[in-house]
């Protein structure tokens, strides 16, 4: 490994390419080193003004050019196994983006591939861990000072959804931020799951339902409560409450900028979540810089990502088929830690 760590970036959308102005203009200690993506004039607008990265439409070229250390995956979910395994194969380290398989059983096999390697290549992109607000709340819980955790109530709303969004992405692809923050938070693995569904919203694209209410529970018998709204029509707002038997916590409802000017006070509220954990983003690629560069891997584990897909496909039964659904995990390899780590 040089001076800086080469990255290929796998994927030039639009978290493809904040990645790549991140590691070029945010991130010390690393550089871009080679870009792959489907559409190469995406690409190549993606790394225009950046020397020494080749461009390329298929992932074998990437991970295999001249100064590729390590590899950072924010192309579709569909392609990440493939992507994940390819990495694994070449004993290359990868930060994924969540989520890592959206499929559990494609999920496992990733966690089967890295465990047979005997050591972890992988760290998913879970980033609300490295949020201000969250760290915050993760040393206020494990201090104990408030207590046992006895609920968690969070809310998940953006302006609207993408195209082809689908009711069950609300759930496997806005949800699975909260089942991750939720196994973290409370170092507990979430064991079933009811979705409940109120009337869609007038702003809802015709047959999405939107929002939907998710319960959570916990093998410690904690249980955490979720709203989501992907057309809330206003801003992007991700708040979390944690109701303790000393006290409670909460987390969110201030992450804006206050304006003062002709004689009123307004409050920004976020449009997106590039906005609203930009900070996030930052020190998490950071941090996965820093431990890759000393041989390391931390954060989010392959494990972590099979365990949010699991969760995530009980919740879309429930959402399909009404009622409480209950959570199977897979045993856990050795080679994983909880999901308080």
């Amino acid at each position: 490994m040089g001076d800086l760590l080469g990255v290929a970036v796998l994927g030039a959308g639009h978290m493809g390419a904040d990645h790549i102005r991140r590691l070029d203009q945010v991130v010390s200690g690393a550089r871009v080193a080679a870009v792959a993506d489907p559409d190469p004039e995406r690409a190549k607008e993606a790394v225009a003004g950046l020397d020494g990265v080749t461009v390329h439409t298929a992932t074998e070229a990437a991970l295999d050019a001249p100064g590729v250390d390590a590899v950072l995956i924010a192309s579709p979910g569909p392609a990440h196994e493939e992507a994940l395994r390819a990495a694994f194969a070449r004993g290359l380290p990868v930060l994924c983006e969540k989520p890592m398989v959206p499929e559990s059983a494609g999920a496992l096999r990733v966690v089967e591939a890295e465990a047979r390697l005997g050591r972890r290549l992988a760290q998913i992109g879970f980033m609300r861990r490295y949020d201000a607000e969250y760290r915050g709340l993760k040393e206020l819980l494990d201090s104990g000072r408030l207590g046992r955790t006895l609920m968690l109530h969070c809310v998940h709303r953006n302006v609207s959804s993408p195209p082809d969004f689908t009711s069950a992405m609300l759930i496997n692809s806005s949800v699975a931020h909260e089942i991750d923050a939720a196994r973290w938070l409370l170092a507990q693995e979430l064991t079933a799951v009811t979705v409940v569904r109120p009337r869609p919203s007038a702003l809802a694209p015709e047959g999405l339902l939107d929002p939907q209410f998710v319960l959570f529970e916990t093998e410690a018998g904690a249980l955490v409560d979720v709203e989501v709204f992907v057309n809330c029509g206003f801003g992007y707002q991700v708040r979390c409450e944690a109701v303790c038997e000393a006290g409670s916590a909460r987390i969110g409802e201030r992450h804006t900028m206050v304006v003062t000017a002709d004689g009123e006070a307004r409050e920004e509220v976020p449009r997106d979540y590039l906005v609203r954990f930009a900070d996030a983003y930052d020190r998490e690629v950071q941090a996965w810089v820093d431990a890759t560069r000393r041989g390391r891997v931390t954060g989010p584990s392959a494990w972590d990502g099979y365990a949010a897909a699991a969760v995530a496909e009980a919740g879309v039964r429930s959402l399909e088929g009404g009622g409480r659904v209950a959570v199977e995990l897979a045993p856990r390899p050795a080679l994983y830690a909880g999901p308080g780590a």
